[in-house]
């Protein structure tokens, strides 16, 4: 679905919309208003964390200048990559390449962003800096997918919850009637062959 939303693959049927911009018929417009982060670490080895950020921002036609330059700061501020800025990109560890992705997905500002397991490989305590900057981002207004394996992350971050299997949805409901319908924990012992009570008690 997320490649989908790209425009990175077809879908057989249906369609896909983006702020009510078509992915395939609005392509220019559905991707300014998305900003994805891929699973994937991938990144261009030659240029620093800052450079990568003002090239990223050219491609949706951004210009260079002061508010740019703000911007990159907040975001390298709210990643805690600010030391970083200047580094090569090959320089930084893993979970530090997955922070910018999350910079890179964020530069144009899209009102819609797909996260897709954005912490992973990420230390506790970068992980807690970039749960309070998503929170920030949707209580500003953005409307945020986030795939994750981390029942905690789905707890803290979410409002709404899909469980899904084999690509359909099984469960899609807000976050405290899911956790109360699945709650309960029952426990189910078969016993092969005889079992009679020793003593009179089981």
């Amino acid at each position: 679905m997320i490649s989908a939303l790209a425009g990175l693959t077809r879908v057989d049927s249906g369609s896909l919309s983006v702020m009510g911009h078509d992915v395939e018929k609005g392509y220019k417009q559905a991707r300014k208003a998305l900003g994805i982060v891929p699973q994937e670490i991938v990144f261009d080895p030659f240029f620093s964390v800052r450079e990568t950020l003002r090239f990223q921002a050219g491609y949706f036609g951004i210009a260079s200048g002061a508010a740019l330059d703000a911007w990159i700061d907040e975001l390298l501020a709210n990643l805690s990559l600010t030391d970083k800025a200047d580094n090569n990109m090959r320089q930084l560890s893993g979970g530090m390449k997955r922070r910018v992705l999350v910079s890179q997905a964020l530069i144009h500002r899209p009102p819609v962003i797909v996260l897709d397991e954005p912490t992973a490989g990420v230390d506790v305590a970068p992980r807690q800096t970039l749960w309070a900057f998503i929170r920030r981002l949707n209580h500003n207004g953005h409307t945020i997918l986030l795939t994750t394996h981390y029942l905690e992350e789905a707890q803290q971050l979410c409002s709404r919850i899909a469980m899904m299997k084999s690509g359909s949805i099984v469960a899609l409901d807000t976050t405290a009637h899911l956790l109360n319908a699945f709650s309960e924990r029952v426990l189910k012992v078969i016993v092969a062959g005889d079992c009679r009570p020793v003593g009179g008690q089981i």
